[in-house]
């Protein structure tokens, strides 16, 4: 069994809030989990600390138990200082599209 430290969407329509839950990976998104650990308001500004809150006892077990977090709850993990995130290698991010990248070549031979 895989376990994830993951977000579930709640709220309304238009207005998400995310719980931050441990869940089976074979489960959906908003469905079943094992246990809530926080939760997550996006619409709240980045200096508001009610944000994001965490039960930071809890993450902490459940990563010593083999849980993977997500790529957006091992930002906050990151931010929070529990656990170091590892820098991805996007080598694609920074090669232009074709036509600009064929102007900037007529642009630099003229």
């Amino acid at each position: 069994m895989s376990v994830v430290i993951r977000l579930a969407r709640a709220g309304t329509k238009k207005r998400p809030v995310y719980h931050v839950v441990v869940a089976d990976s074979r489960f959906p998104r908003d469905g079943r989990f094992i246990e809530r650990l926080g939760y997550f308001n996006p619409l709240l500004p980045k200096d508001n600390e009610t944000r994001l809150k965490l039960d930071m006892d809890k993450v902490k077990s459940w990563l010593a138990k083999g849980a993977q977090p997500s790529d957006r709850v091992s930002r906050f993990l990151d931010a929070a200082g529990v656990k170091k995130r590892e820098a991805r290698n996007n080598p694609q991010k920074a090669v232009p599209r074709k036509e600009r990248k064929a102007q900037a070549e007529a642009a630099a031979k003229a």
